[in-house]
């Protein structure tokens, strides 16, 4: 079970589109099924009376309510991307979760991120999505329903990662690693060494990290000199395309590097000295 922070957006939209593994929709309904958990507080604010069964569409708007009742709520540093993702894999050899499963799963890593507070009336708006096989999606809203700004906790990635362990054990999942183990090889990674190769994985992540995006703005750049009128436009473009590909590999090597952080460390054998006769 492999858990992961996306950066933090201004709508839900994406993130919501990401997890459904396809484009909201106002007219198809997400089920029990679909949206396996999500915030208490929305029991008192639905009337009994109301369908429960909403589309797609609705529950991104209700994620993005508390933009319109706040307008003025941000970070300390005046950051109004509100919208936090956390996502979830299996392992490929896992066995599929039951309903139930996967609802416990979601609000045993919605505590362990911050993000539910038990008897915390005032809390986060967020659900849990599981509409791709062995993936589950969180996304809430950081704007409290007063008004207050929630700040995920600093360690939320070792957070995250303790207890997808602990569920892994509960519930007879495959871990992240597994293998034969000896005295000698039989070590944890430590904590700030699987939290910097999380970050650097989320760096260079090729589909949302940030220097994926960076090299192809510097490639959507070239190929628009290359085709604009002028002698040096053609000088340039190869310029940005070197750029591009010396950024491509600085990609490669920081993923190096966390493959390297994430890798048990092995401790040394002592040698065996040999008794000798006299």
């Amino acid at each position: 079970m492999i858990p992961r922070l996306h950066r933090r957006t201004h709508s839900p939209r994406d993130p919501l589109t990401e997890a459904l593994g396809r484009p909201l929709s106002p007219a198809e309904g997400l089920t029990e099924y679909t949206v396996v958990a999500r915030w208490p507080g929305l029991d008192y604010y639905t009337p009994d009376d109301e369908q429960r069964t909403w589309t797609s569409v609705q529950w991104a708007e209700h994620l993005e309510d508390p933009y319109l009742e706040h307008p003025f709520a941000a970070s300390p540093d005046d950051d109004r991307r509100a919208i936090l993702h956390l996502s979830i894999r299996l392992h490929p050899d896992d066995r599929e979760l039951t309903g139930p499963e996967w609802a416990e799963t979601a609000q045993r890593l919605a505590r362990a991120a911050d993000i539910e507070i038990p008897g915390k009336e005032s809390g986060c708006r967020w659900i849990a999505v599981h509409a791709q096989p062995r993936r589950l999606d969180l996304i809430a809203n950081l704007i409290h329903l007063d008004g207050a700004w929630h700040a995920p906790p600093t360690d939320i990635l070792r957070r995250l990662a303790g207890e997808a362990r602990r569920i892994e054990q509960d519930l007879n999942l495959i871990p992240v690693r597994t293998g034969p183990t000896t005295r000698a090889t039989a070590h944890t990674v430590p904590a700030a060494s699987a939290q910097l190769a999380s970050v650097l994985t989320q760096l260079t992540d090729e589909q949302a990290g940030p220097l994926a995006a960076v090299r192809g703005l510097i490639e959507h750049t070239a190929h628009r000199v290359a085709h604009q009128v002028g002698t040096n436009g053609a000088d340039t473009a190869h310029r940005l395309e070197l750029i591009a590909r010396r950024l491509h590999a600085v990609q490669q090597d920081l993923n190096t590097t966390a493959a390297q952080l994430a890798q048990p460390p092995i401790a040394a054998v002592a040698p065996t000295t040999r008794r000798l006769s006299r």
